[in-house]
């Protein structure tokens, strides 16, 4: 089992291979204050500790890689999720998977409810110094377009909201319709962002005295 000490040793490695912050909350499962507050801590790492919150954050680290480096099992769970929409939501045409893990499981999840597939990279992959609200997020050319379809979102993990709050407005700019979204693990235990119904497989609730 994963302590403090491992996620920091972990943190600081990403940094060290030029991930940005973005990237090392994405891979941890935790948010961006969090994934500073980890680098910041190893010396061995360049960042400013000076601009990063000493108070130790908030926040519940998920480690689901049992589920990722299996593809019969990151199918199975990719074909729970597919369940959860089609028993919510009809004539949808398009998956769209944020980048990196939500991508993975929404070609699972778009080849059970035959639809095409969409790619999102969050504008958080690009933050790493200033307001990350200065960069905007993408989609992949390389995927089905969004305009005129009506969609689902894949993503891992939902930690505060931003990133799926942010995708969907992405969708709705570039003509499609957010009809639903499913991850595997919801920190908040939202129902709901910006209108559109969020499924998880798993509800986290943190119990504080």
């Amino acid at each position: 089992m994963k302590n403090v000490d491992d996620l920091i040793s972990d943190a600081a490695s990403l940094a060290n291979r030029g991930m940005s912050k973005g990237e090392i909350a994405d891979e941890l499962n935790v948010s961006r204050e969090t994934a500073s507050w980890l680098v910041a801590r190893n010396k061995s790492t360049n960042w400013d500790s000076k601009s990063v919150e000493q108070k130790k954050p908030h926040d519940i680290h998920v480690d689901w890689s049992a589920i990722g480096r299996d593809s019969t099992r990151l199918t199975n769970v990719g074909n729970a999720m597919a369940d959860i929409i089609a028993n919510q939501h009809e004539n949808l045409s398009l998956t769209v998977g944020i980048e990196k893990a939500g991508t993975p499981l929404a070609t699972t999840v778009a080849q059970t409810l035959d639809t095409s597939l969409a790619a999102y990279t969050p504008r958080k992959h690009q933050w790493e110094k200033g307001n990350i609200e200065r960069h905007d997020g993408s989609f992949s050319r390389n995927f089905a377009r969004v305009s005129g379809r009506e969609c689902c979102i894949i993503d891992d993990t939902i930690t505060s909201g931003t990133t799926m709050y942010e995708t969907i407005e992405s969708i709705n700019d570039s003509g499609g319709n957010p009809v639903a979204a499913a991850v595997l693990i919801d920190k908040q235990g939202v129902d709901s962002i910006d209108g559109v119904p969020v499924y998880s497989l798993i509800d986290v609730l943190s119990i504080t005295a």
